[in-house]
């Protein structure tokens, strides 16, 4: 079936009802967890040969994390889509209101290549406990979880409820062109400005998580030990390739050469003194961002790393010292295995220097200084974070994940997906038994106006 067949096919579903009953929705989520967990060995290879992720990795990241949180929305699904009542005023006396989330209806998914099973199922998940249909585009950066996400989804859903398209750019604007009743989108902001051209055509909502520069800020205060091993695991990871990686460090200058001896030493312990000989170090994804993370890496400021395959597509992991804000790596989210370290003497300038860019998805805070924790979280503005870690914000469906500004809008995971993927409607139920008549013309001055007062008090 081409596009415009699959979206009629899945309008029709939907109108018909189907995909509304909670136990529907459940039963469906039940499928999908038990074919993740039939092909997981499967999916581990296809995360292999497109990104070169361990198998460890690949659960760790990706099929644990969609396996939790499927199993999240199983448990609370009931719940999320139960009516909600609320205080109803005197003056809509006899009555009673009421909030009921109700499925968007037709929506697609657009997903990324860094963490495709990942950034594609966990939406999905959030679409069908929340009753809408769902058209899933996968990117075509990474053909191999493509291909499994496909097989998963053709085995668990008919086409007119859960449908795969594959391909690239010209898949992607003929989707586009297209009307759905929400859009969601994981990638690039660059993208994400072109979807929310189009969405906005068609005043369709839409839900964006984009990326940017995060930053990691490091003070006089941070243990710097343990923030060296928190800061490495977060930033080369997935060789970097991880939307809220930490993009640059901001160290304070007091503390500046001990911590680069630190994060010198905690790549040596967790990937070797020589990384690209390591099985589980992955790969860059294709020879476009490989070639373009090379053009980043200045050789005279690289205090470590810098060593490149370009058979393989893999970099080490590199540290940078003495950067500006005028280096070619401080122009562009790096994305990649490529850590810039810049310094600072005062929190002011931290301020300054953050609230004259582009919001960032995510901003981590190495401190023992509880005002200093308390007085970042207040004024800085970035999509989520952490205190003294990095990245697992995220690895929970009890908090939503979502950027802000420049690197996004809407958020998901647990409530906050079932929420992003539904309306609320306000209801009133009125009753007939009993009609107060000081709202009817003719109006009456004196008591009615006087009681009317009181009841909207």
């Amino acid at each position: 079936m081409n596009i415009d067949q699959i979206l009629d096919k899945q309008r029709n579903y939907f109108q018909s009802g189907a995909t509304l009953p909670v136990s529907f929705r459940i039963e469906m989520l039940k499928k999908l967890r038990g074919a993740v967990q039939k092909y997981e060995t499967e999916i581990g290879l296809a995360l292999k040969e497109d990104l070169g992720k361990s198998g460890y990795e690949s659960f760790m990241c990706e099929t644990g994390l969609v396996l939790s949180e499927i199993s999240h929305m199983i448990r609370h699904t009931r719940r999320f889509a139960a009516r909600h009542r609320v205080y109803t005023p005197l003056a809509q006396f006899a009555s009673q209101s009421y909030k009921k989330p109700s499925p968007y209806g037709n929506t697609l998914i657009m997903s990324p290549w860094n963490y495709p099973f990942l950034l594609t199922i966990d939406p999905l998940a959030d679409a069908i406990a929340a009753g809408n249909t769902a058209i899933v585009k996968p990117s075509a950066y990474s053909p191999a979880t493509s291909a499994i996400i496909e097989k998963i989804i053709a085995e668990c859903f008919p086409p007119e409820y859960v449908a795969v398209v594959t391909g690239g750019r010209k898949e992607n604007a003929s989707l586009l062109q297209k009307k759905f009743d929400l859009v969601f989108f994981t990638g690039s902001q660059n993208v994400g400005k072109e979807v929310l051209r189009h969405t906005a055509e068609t005043l369709t909502p839409v839900v964006l998580e984009l990326g940017g520069k995060s930053p990691c800020i490091v003070d006089s205060t941070a243990k710097l030990k343990l923030a060296a091993k928190r800061i490495v695991f977060g930033k080369y990871l997935n060789c970097g390739q991880t939307c809220v990686a930490p993009d640059y460090i901001l160290c304070h200058s007091s503390v500046k050469d001990q911590f680069i001896q630190e994060i010198i030493r905690q790549i040596k312990k967790q990937y070797g003194e020589n990384p690209l000989e390591n099985p589980d170090y992955g790969k860059i994804v294709n020879e476009k961002h490989f070639n373009r993370l090379c053009g980043l890496i200045d050789p005279d400021k690289a205090v470590l790393g810098g060593d490149v395959n370009k058979d393989t597509r893999q970099i080490a992991p590199t540290v940078m010292n003495h950067v500006t804000w005028e280096d070619a790596v401080m122009q562009e989210e790096i994305f990649g295995p490529i850590l810039p370290i810049l310094t600072f003497d005062h929190f002011d300038e931290v301020y300054e220097m953050l609230a004259e860019r582009p919001k960032p998805l995510a901003l981590y805070l190495f401190s023992e200084d509880k005002r200093r924790i308390r007085e970042v979280t207040e004024r800085c503005t970035y999509g989520g974070g952490c205190i003294n870690d990095t990245i697992i914000h995220l690895a929970t469906s009890e908090m939503g994940f979502g950027g802000v500004g420049e690197s996004g809008m809407g958020s998901y995971h647990g409530r906050d997906g079932f929420d992003a993927f539904s309306h609320t409607k306000s209801i009133v139920d009125k009753k007939t038994w009993m009609d107060l008549p000081m709202r009817y013309q003719p109006y009456k001055k004196g008591m009615y106006g006087k009681l009317l007062h009181l009841f909207l008090k």
